[in-house]
């Protein structure tokens, strides 16, 4: 009996004469265990894709970045990653405490591979490994039931240009997000962000946050929002 497949999965399957190679796919790649060399795929990502599903049964996907190692593999059937500062909607983390069922994409984009994780997940804010993360508010533990490498066929190529310095690191201030500065929302911010924009000097209007990413959104040679570039651009208008 397969693991991966339901009676909609065989419909196409079957329709596309492909359920040999499907069956044969699963015999030959697809495992309960992390293997070494997805240890050592996993471990060296700065970023992937986390699926949840929330309390409506409604999917939803979001992209978590980190430095390299921000993932681990604690065993061969268990990973751990932390859970930092984000947009106050706990989105993923809600989701992911009322159906454990996750999803996790790795991908390099140097060299096109890609490798999938499915599991059970459990979101904890005592876990042992919190003090290890700066700044982690959460540690998630994914513990695995399927991984499986994908076909790296329509994975375009790109190089990494720079890391995000929003990213917390031991020693390093962490940067206010671009957002966190604009004045509409100061009021909604947590108790330890409020006024920290305006005793920064970073605080900046809705119009100008709108300019800003506008540009970013359309300017190839634009990619990131950087502390300072708001109130530099305010003083080049």
């Amino acid at each position: 009996m397969s693991r991966l497949y339901g009676a909609r999965h065989r419909e196409l399957q079957d329709r596309f004469d492909t359920r040999r190679l499907a069956d044969g796919v699963e015999r030959r790649i697809v495992r309960t265990e992390i293997a070494p060399e997805h240890r050592a795929f996993i471990e060296s990502r700065d970023m992937f894709w986390l699926a949840t599903v929330d309390h409506e049964g409604r999917p939803t996907v979001s992209y978590k970045g980190g430095d390299p190692g921000f993932v681990r593999v604690l065993d061969a059937k268990t990973i751990a990653f932390p859970c930092y500062d984000g947009n106050g909607m706990f989105y993923s983390m809600g989701n992911l405490m009322g159906n454990a069922k996750v999803g996790l994409l790795f991908l390099s984009f140097e060299k096109p591979h890609r490798l999938r994780v499915q599991g059970l997940a459990t979101v904890r804010d005592d876990d042992p490994l919190l003090s290890d993360y700066v700044e982690a508010q959460l540690v998630v533990r994914v513990a695995v039931t399927e991984v499986f490498r994908n076909c790296p066929r329509y994975v375009h190529r790109y190089q990494k240009a720079a890391a995000a310095e929003h990213v917390p690191r031991a020693g390093v201030a962490t940067p206010l997000a671009g957002w966190k500065r604009v004045d509409d929302v100061q009021a909604e911010l947590s108790a330890k962000d409020q006024g920290r924009a305006a005793r920064e000097g970073l605080l900046c209007s809705r119009e100008e946050y709108e300019a800003y990413m506008a540009d970013v959104s359309y300017d190839g040679e634009r990619a990131s929002l950087s502390v300072h570039d708001i109130t530099v651009r305010r003083g080049r208008r």
